[in-house]
């Protein structure tokens, strides 16, 4: 009994077919996976915040209820941090490009998009003010100078470090999004 969903023995429909193989392009999505050090350090975080919770249910049953409170607001600053951690990246839709930071979002429609642009770069490594050379996608918009924009996609980030061949992916997927989505 063949399995049509495992095997390539599907028949698709030519004119329905584009470069962006997702159904629902009005969807906010990221168009890469998050990277192992983001996925690791969200996995510790997490972990920190459950034995934080226990440190707050024991406090709960033998000191003030004030206190346990306090830990609890901590344990959940913590799960928030590390949910919004998670969530950072560039998520892409049929409305514009999405750049996700941990404290700011910014959504520039793919009408004020002019080229989106892979160049050998210094960038900052994991975030951090040191610098390395590097890859970075920038963003080219019609209403800002080039250097006013921060790179989209580095290959010294949490999603990209020691993974170039992902970071190439990632960058012309994006790239083909905005082809797409600028082409109509």
């Amino acid at each position: 009994m063949p399995l049509p969903f495992l095997t390539a023995d599907r028949t698709f429909e030519a004119d329905d077919e584009s470069s962006l193989p997702y159904d629902d392009r009005d969807r906010w999505r990221r168009p890469y996976r998050p990277g192992p050090w983001r996925v690791g350090g969200v996995a510790l975080g997490l972990l920190f915040s459950s034995f934080v919770l226990f440190g707050a249910v024991l406090t709960a049953l033998t000191g003030t209820t004030a206190s346990a409170g306090f830990i609890f607001l901590f344990a959940a600053a913590i799960i928030l941090s590390a949910l919004r951690v998670l969530r950072m990246g560039v998520w892409v839709s049929a409305q514009g490009l999405r750049h996700v930071g941990f404290l700011v979002t910014r959504t520039v429609p793919w009408q004020r998009v002019v080229s989106l642009r892979t160049a050998q770069q210094p960038v900052r490594w994991l975030g951090l003010p040191r610098t390395v050379q590097g890859q970075a996608l920038t963003l080219v918009r019609d209403d800002r100078a080039p250097d006013d924009t921060p790179p989209l996609l580095t290959t010294h980030t949490l999603d990209f470090l020691n993974r170039p061949a992902g970071f190439d992916l990632a960058s012309d997927t994006i790239e083909a999004w905005a082809a797409e989505c600028r082409r109509g």
